[in-house]
């Protein structure tokens, strides 16, 4: 194909270039990197080899109320307004997107027992909105929220805001050990 002129038509390397002309690079971005990446569950296609964990989490009671916080006894108000803020860094996460009810049991205890060893203080776990027929909620989300109540050395949680997920994630406080910071810190 050839212009009117007689010459041809750029190639669309040359037509980009051309498009390009005059323009100025954003300057570079001022976020800082994650130190480590965050954890994602296994694909749902994967066979899911999980050491024997005690399970003591229990799927009765979950009820059609599906709290959006908790706060274990003995723990500030403040505390938990400080987590509602974002007031730690995030420090992992785990999407349970897609996993069956004892899948996802299995992972979110083997998350938490190697989030308190490894003395992590703030982490996500990400269960979905699981919208259901009749506008009724996910069953994922109210167990999950179920068995965080029942895990000794959750302190607190709530849901996350709605940038970082909605109603389809809880952002978690974890117990750290004596060694570490106060959690007021």
């Amino acid at each position: 194909m050839k212009k009117k002129n007689g010459q041809p038509v750029p190639v669309n390397s040359e037509l980009f270039q051309q498009a390009l002309d005059g323009v100025t690079p954003l300057p570079p971005s001022n976020r800082i990197p994650l130190s480590q990446p965050l954890r994602r569950a296994p694909s749902r296609n994967t066979a899911i080899s999980i050491p024997l964990i005690e399970d003591t989490l229990s799927d009765n009671d979950t009820g059609d109320d599906i709290p959006t916080e908790f706060l274990r006894s003995g723990i500030s108000r403040t505390t938990l307004r400080k987590l509602r803020r974002g007031r730690w860094p995030m420090q992992d996460t785990l999407d349970l997107h897609g996993f069956q009810s004892d899948a996802a049991r299995k992972l979110l205890l083997e998350f938490l027992r190697d989030a308190v060893g490894h003395n992590l203080r703030f982490v996500c776990v990400i269960h979905g909105k699981g919208w259901q027929a009749g506008g009724k909620e996910g069953v994922l989300k109210s167990r999950v929220r179920h068995w965080l109540s029942q895990y000794s050395e959750v302190l607190a949680f709530c849901e996350a805001p709605q940038n970082a997920g909605g109603s389809g994630a809880v952002w978690i406080l974890l117990r750290v050990s004596s060694q570490s910071s106060d959690i007021s810190g």
